[in-house]
């Protein structure tokens, strides 16, 4: 019997010891810290003891109860960053994946998860008004957003067998650092990002645009793509998508929207993303907007040929020798990775549990939650909004009457006052040079009773630190 066998008595038990802690935890969320009360080297005692020679068995689930106290609980009043809540059904799907062990890089390794994955893709895509697109799911917004940028350079100036030629990409000041990061990995460098300020409610401006294109090309240089921004991480804003179109139009120019945060909302309010089929390819991030477990991203492209012509190279012990267009699929030709989880199960079950029209009440609710902040905020002498409130992220800031620097300091201080609390958790934005507190509602735990406590943790918070 080898090592690491495991009795299906034993997998029983040891699983519904995991499920109970999982339920025990979800059915007590509304009473947890909405960030633990702990310190750096607190958490690095209770996991230094050195690996085992000598397995624990069951003894070794003994631990997951303090790796839950250590952990920041998926609670209603967490209004961080942008980060789904998990869905719990999604988390059981999940389960089942690791146990299934499938490798989805192409049908013949993966025939129903490589199956699911396409058609969930396709059903979002449509569902999103992107009828026709094609993709796959990724780890995040960084890589949709990578491999994004990669079929614009493709694309537009071939640099897979002779290397990266000068190109400039285009894009909000607003946009995401995963930008910047895709810049530098493809070779196209970061300074050849062209940065346009963005206007009064945080969009790229497409006048600016052209005026920056022009610029460059009378300059001898190469305009190679723009990035729209479908919801900025700071803000929400959403950039004016069919006036960038024409331009990426006129100017053939590949269009990436970054929708990593944000166009999953179209799901709700179609209206405001009118111009995102429009675009060349489509960051998504199913693991903020449709509640999934991480890790959850996904990209749309219109052509299916642009990404094989910038991923496909592959090894003669992994090419198919399958005639039929569905069993010949491999995702590893329309994508950079090739050892791939099978993260649509959970997207895939979750969808079919609750169906489409619960996700877009859940998306509504979120949106409705961030515009029921804005108004307590502005009832609140001693709170003021920073930015327009397009989407779920509330960014705002106690009015103290100091200046500039000195406001930011005490902001700052309020921010950690309120973590330390440990009633609501909120994150931090710098809008054109202020500190910002933001509160973003991607979540579907969160109740009206739940945003009625930002405005007063705050104002509470803000008292103990001029008090100090």
């Amino acid at each position: 019997m080898n090592a690491l066998h495991l009795p299906n008595a034993e997998f029983r038990s040891l699983a519904a010891r995991v499920t109970d802690l999982a339920a025990d935890l979800l059915a007590g969320l509304d009473e947890l810290r909405a960030f633990p009360a702990v310190r750096g080297e607190q958490v690095a005692r209770a996991f230094e003891a050195p690996l085992p020679e000598e397995g624990l068995r069951a003894g070794a689930l003994d631990a997951l109860g303090e790796v839950l106290a250590l952990s920041r609980a998926p609670t209603p009043r967490f209004y961080g960053y942008v980060l789904g809540s998990g869905e719990p059904v999604a988390a059981l799907a999940d389960l089942l994946a690791s146990i299934l062990n499938q490798n989805v890089t192409a049908w013949r390794s993966a025939p129903a998860a490589v199956t699911i994955e396409r058609q969930v893709v396709r059903g979002l895509a449509g569902a999103l008004g992107c009828e026709g697109f094609s993709g796959s799911l990724c780890g995040g917004g960084s890589m949709a957003n990578l491999m994004g940028l990669a079929m614009a350079r493709e694309a537009r100036l071939p640099a897979n067998e002779s290397g990266a030629q000068p190109g400039v990409v285009y894009a909000s000041s607003e946009v995401h650092m995963s930008i910047l990061k895709a810049m530098a990995v493809l070779g196209l460098g970061r300074e050849n990002l062209r940065l346009i300020g963005a206007d009064e409610a945080y969009r790229l401006d497409p006048q600016a645009l052209r005026t920056a294109i022009a610029t460059d090309r009378s300059a001898g240089r190469t305009p190679l793509a723009v990035v729209a921004t479908g919801g900025s991480v700071n803000t929400g804003a959403i950039d004016p998508l069919p006036q960038i179109a024409a331009v990426c139009r006129e100017q053939q120019l590949w269009l990436h929207v970054d929708g990593a945060y944000g166009a999953l909302a179209a799901l709700a309010i179609p209206e405001r993303f009118t111009g995102l089929s429009a675009a060349d390819s489509l960051s998504l991030d199913p693991h903020k907007w449709l509640y999934q477990p991480l890790d959850c991203g996904m990209l749309l492209f219109r052509s299916a040929h642009a990404a094989r012509t910038a991923f496909s190279c592959s090894g003669d012990y992994a090419k198919s020798l399958a005639e039929d267009p569905l069993e010949s699929f491999a995702f590893f030709d329309e994508s950079l990775e090739l050892s791939r989880r099978f993260r649509a199960l959970k997207l895939w079950l979750s969808l079919r549990y609750h169906g489409l029209a619960a996700f877009r009440s859940a998306i509504r609710s979120d949106l409705r939650h961030a515009q029921n902040l804005a108004e307590l905020i502005r009832g609140t002498a001693r709170l003021e909004l920073l930015a327009p409130v397009e989407l779920s992220a509330v960014c705002f800031r106690y009015r103290s009457g100091a200046p500039c620097a000195a406001a930011d300091r005490l902001n700052a201080a309020i921010l950690r006052r309120v973590i330390e609390r440990g009633r609501v958790y909120l994150s931090n934005a710098t809008l054109r040079g202020r500190f910002a507190l933001r509160a973003c509602f991607v979540n579907h735990r969160t109740t009206d009773r739940d945003v009625g406590q930002i405005v007063p943790e705050v104002l509470d918070a803000a008292r103990e630190c001029l008090n100090s």
